[in-house]
């Protein structure tokens, strides 16, 4: 009998580990530091993990029963009873089909229909939805429901939105994004410091006359209003100004950005001069870095090839300046200061989250057998 349990279990855990297994690779390997895909938001942000996990620690509590607990829920509506906040969040936890999703759908309009003038402070299913949406791989359910006249006031605040943008941006659905940007707009929600990040990096993809006056307009309203706004967003706005030739611009976006240690602006440097026509100045930071004498454990500035192509169209009338250039070239590609990803690349890869100790311990004190918390005396004191 014991055996027979211990296989039960046994089958039971490998079928939450290829769940999970599935839910990080539908994620676009989020788990991954680079990612099959590029996103704009940090895991912090989005918490597509925990919501996957939290996902697997309800289906493993209700193994068996979930067809039944649908069943319920479609007795409910079709007899038009009252759909109970618990419901829907365990439904939006235990959502797994394209079929299933349907119902969520149904019972969303039926939850904000029964709710939508209940006094604030309630629960905000609106993330929820966006990152089952985001796992699922279905950003034309999200846009849909979220331009809804009949649900407005359920995505209420700017996760969901910044979540399905950055859904969107990753699949290289610009226009769907910015969209999703101006309904966001129409529908009073207030632009946090993720929302510029998105919008800054949407209108730099689409380099458009129309995504620029966007583009202006939302940094100056953002500047104005006294946002924090990010480096990040000035990464984005520096590349953006170059591309349309606006050099004064694109180095007064460049003065705003503090810490300037990063490969980013390593190469935003680089772009820079090459722009301003600063080439000896140019070589000669490129030399520097080649013959930099800083300890081993100090990370070498790191140059784009893309971008010391570009240098290197520039320099192509500058016969004694494009000679030095290659041989510091070469000894940069000798000492691994060269990276083969472009600069857009850069742009789009988030930093990695930073975890604290304790944001660690509370991550060991999960029992792998159970999915639940350890209670520890040891970990009590």
């Amino acid at each position: 009998m014991a055996a027979a349990v211990g296989s039960s279990n046994g089958i039971l855990r490998e079928t939450v580990r290829r769940c999970m297994r599935g839910t990080l690779a539908a994620a676009g390997c989020l788990s991954c530091p680079q990612g099959a895909k590029r996103y704009l938001l940090t895991e912090d942000v989005l918490q597509l993990h925990a919501f996957q996990q939290h996902k697997l620690e309800v289906g493993y509590k209700l193994y068996g029963e979930k067809d039944t607990y649908f069943k319920t829920i479609e007795d409910k509506l079709a007899k038009n009873m009252l759909i109970l906040r618990d419901e829907l969040k365990l439904l939006l936890h235990l959502c797994q089909t394209k079929e299933e999703v349907k119902i969520v759908k149904r019972v969303i309009y039926r939850y904000h229909a029964e709710n939508k003038n209940v006094a604030f402070g309630g629960f905000k299913f609106g993330p929820l939805f966006m990152r089952l949406c985001y796992e699922m791989n279905l950003e034309a359910t999200a846009l849909e429901l979220i331009k809804d006249q009949a649900l407005h006031g359920f995505f209420s605040e700017s996760s969901s939105f910044n979540i399905l943008m950055d859904m969107l941006f990753t699949k290289g659905h610009y226009e769907s994004a910015l969209e999703v940007l101006l309904e966001m707009k129409r529908q009073g929600v207030k632009f946090s410091s993720d929302t510029y990040l998105l919008a800054v990096a949407i209108c730099y993809k689409l380099n458009n006359s129309e995504s620029r006056r966007i583009f202006t307009t939302l940094l100056e309203d953002g500047q104005l209003k006294g946002v924090n706004i990010s480096r990040r967003v000035y990464y984005f706005a520096v590349v953006f100004a170059l591309k349309q030739n606006d050099i004064s611009r694109a180095r007064s976006f460049y003065s705003h950005i503090i810490n300037t240690e990063s490969r980013v602006c390593t190469n935003l440097t680089i772009l820079l001069q090459v722009a301003t026509g600063d080439l000896e100045d140019l070589v000669q930071r490129l030399k520097n870095a080649s013959e930099s004498s800083v300890s081993s454990f100090v990370k070498k500035p790191e140059f784009c090839m893309e971008v010391l192509a570009t240098a290197r169209e520039k320099l192509e009338d500058i016969p004694t300046l494009r000679v030095q250039f290659e041989e510091i070239v070469a000894k940069l590609q000798a000492s691994g200061q060269t990276i083969s990803q472009t600069l857009d690349d850069l742009l789009c890869q988030p930093p990695r989250t930073k975890r604290r100790p304790m944001q660690l311990l509370k991550l060991n004190q999960m029992s792998r057998r159970t999915l639940k918390p350890i209670h520890s005396a040891l970990l009590a004191e």
